[in-house]
């Protein structure tokens, strides 16, 4: 059975524990979100937009509580969490400040008679499927441009953020959203399951493993409804040769080890150039090293533990099947005694192909460095992943760095910068990172009907 419970990550204690839903509440969530779409798309966009306004504001007015819940539910540093109830703040705001905008008819240039345009519509209710490292993030992307939309919203959350989950609900009802436009369902895997084949559901959206995204992405396809998935990734960093090593190593540690390295976008491979490898590395060390595990409530505290102590097993299963085999550690690499999750900043090199760490992803605080004779080789090992997410290229000339960038299997690349994630920036990549995009314009219309009307 499907499991929703706050268990804290610095001891393994289990705090809290909420029951699923029965099947009758499921069914009943459905209709109250297929009923509140009934009105809610027919609502000004301005009505709507000032529902997201508010929201936005609440985010705000309540950082403290929400930052201390996502602290103690998933091991975030507070000060980290503080930040991520800001992005997600400005999220809501984006889209209640460019609603009209982004919802304008797009008058069409015909060649025939008469005239046409695309309005941008609402398909109906939508299931949101969403992860624990980045709770309220994640949850914001989906749903403050479906919400504008018109659309509404079930939110199945991760079984190990209940009480976000149930906090950010009351928010979103306080904001003023009529009653089952947006609903939080502690829902099972059937239940789910149950959900997508429904003829009230018209779309999913899943963030999480390749697993998971499977199995939606196929009951989707199966009852003909849109999906986005957005699943892991193992991002490339490249260094060139006359790139800013300083900005380089800054940004591949705060890349690498933020969020405790749980984030589908951290600079997981470091790709480097030959002729800068002996200035780079001992200068990634220093830093990687600043990162000392420790009280995710302190405010100096940068690296946390990891999420729970299953996320940390796995890790450390991968770090020492590559150790077995050859790789080296440069810093970190065994798990810590004492209670809680935590995992210490760890460098790898000498990773191979026979190695699990080469082709899966490392989702926690290891770094693997790669040392590459050439460009063409940097490119070559930079796609050789089954993922396809963000990747990042330092390089002194920035039009080398674009073509590099051309030839990148990645959705999102960064030129002398990671991947940061902004309301007004598509977000999304490609291979077995998922399909669709979240944010910006482009996250507007993924769940939308692209409506043509045509006049003689």
């Amino acid at each position: 059975m499907t499991k929703y419970a706050t268990v804290d990550p610095t001891n393994g204690m289990t705090m809290r524990e909420f029951p699923p839903l029965s099947d009758l509440e499921a069914e009943q969530a459905l209709s109250r979100s297929a009923a509140a779409y009934r009105s809610w798309h027919r609502a000004d966009t301005a009505d709507r937009a000032s529902v997201l306004a508010r929201i936005a504001d609440l985010h705000r007015e309540q950082a403290s509580e929400l930052a201390e819940l996502m602290t103690l539910e998933m091991g975030k540093p507070v000060s980290q969490a503080r930040a991520e109830v800001e992005l997600s703040a400005s999220i809501y705001e984006y889209y209640a400040a460019s609603g009209a905008d982004l919802l304008a008819d797009e008058v069409l240039d015909i060649a025939g008679s008469g005239r046409a345009l695309v309005r941008t519509a609402p398909i109906g209710p939508l299931l949101g499927i969403m992860p624990w490292n980045f709770p309220l993030y994640q949850v914001a992307r989906f749903v403050a441009p479906n919400l504008l939309l018109g659309n509404t919203i079930l939110l199945k959350h991760a079984g190990s953020c209940p009480q976000q989950a149930l906090r950010l609900a009351e928010l979103i009802d306080a904001a003023g959203a009529p009653v089952g436009v947006y609903q939080n369902v502690f829902a099972t895997t059937d239940q789910v399951a149950d959900m997508i084949a429904s003829p009230y559901l018209q779309g999913v959206s899943l963030t999480g493993s390749e697993r998971a995204g499977s199995a939606v992405g196929a009951a989707a396809g199966r009852h003909l409804k849109k999906c986005v998935l957005e699943l892991g990734g193992s991002d490339p960093f490249i260094v060139l040769p006359g790139a800013d090593l300083e900005a380089a190593v800054q940004a591949a540690a705060q890349g690498r080890f933020w969020n405790a390295g749980q984030a589908c976008t951290s600079s997981k491979r470091l790709i480097v150039e030959a002729s800068v490898w002996d200035q780079f590395l001992p200068a990634f060390l220093d830093k990687a090293a600043e990162f000392q595990v420790g009280d995710p409530t302190s405010q100096d505290t940068r690296l946390g533990p990891m999420a729970s102590l299953q996320a940390r097993a796995d890790l450390a299963a991968q770090v020492e099947d590559a150790i077995a085999k050859g790789a080296v550690v440069h810093l970190g690499g065994k798990t810590p005694e004492g209670e809680g999750a935590y995992y210490p900043a760890t460098v790898l090199s000498g990773v191979t192909p026979q190695m699990r760490a080469y082709h899966e992803e490392l989702f926690g605080p290891v770094a693997v460095l790669y040392k590459v004779a050439s460009l063409d080789e940097a490119v070559e090992l930079a796609n050789d992943s089954p993922y396809g997410l963000g990747s990042a290229v330092f390089a002194r000339d920035e039009e080398e760095a674009a073509a590099v960038a051309n030839r990148l299997e990645a959705g999102m690349v960064g030129i002398n910068t990671t991947i940061k994630s902004a309301p007004d920036l598509p977000f999304g990549g490609v291979k077995n990172s998922g399909i669709g995009r979240e944010l910006g314009r482009f996250g507007l219309d993924e769940f939308s009907n692209k409506k043509l009307i045509r006049f003689a």
